[in-house]
């Protein structure tokens, strides 16, 4: 009797072990599905960004070249009226006798000039009489100075510089008193 009662459940687990193995086996399955399905979803999300990565890089280099080519424009359009005037004044010139004209005409012009670069950021930088300073200046010459106070000091603009928008576009080039 106890061999009997012993077979059925010996059936019994062997059954349920069946059952526990294949559930374990479906839960591997699902998670291996899982599994696949983020690394599909991954990849897609990669894939995307990095055509999206390409892109923006794509449409940045062709921005930067467009503004690098229209970059001077602005100034080459403020700057055809003196061009247009330097051609007037020289078909002017050459059937005018009054040089008081012609000088004024030139002065104008000049004028005109100047005002452009000015109202584009160009600024002169004022460097006689001021203490040398190399990021500034540019000595061409050190001279023995004429007086004590200017022992340091700019003595004499040789060429002038210049500022664009506060920075340095063009140094100075001096003549420095020793």
């Amino acid at each position: 009797m106890s061999v009997e009662n012993d077979l059925p459940n010996e059936e019994l687990q062997h059954e349920e072990v069946m059952n526990e193995e294949q559930t374990i086996q479906e839960q591997t399955a699902n998670s291996e599905n899982q599994e696949e399905q983020l690394v599909d979803e991954y990849k897609d999300k990669f894939v995307r960004l990095y055509a999206e990565f390409d892109n923006y890089r794509r449409r940045t280099n062709e921005e930067k070249l467009n503004l690098i080519s229209t970059a001077s424009k602005d100034v080459i359009v403020a700057m055809l009226p003196v061009l247009d005037n330097f051609e007037r004044a020289i078909a002017t010139n050459e059937s005018l006798d009054d040089m008081d004209a012609m000088k004024e005409g030139f002065q104008l012009i000049y004028n005109m000039f100047k005002g452009i670069l000015e109202a584009k950021g160009l600024k002169p930088m004022e460097a006689k009489g001021h203490e040398f300073d190399s990021d500034l200046h540019e000595a061409i010459a050190n001279i023995p100075a004429p007086e004590k106070a200017l022992k340091g000091k700019v003595i004499e603009d040789v060429e002038k510089g210049y500022y664009l928008n506060d920075k340095v576009l063009r140094f100075a080039k001096v003549v420095v008193g020793q």
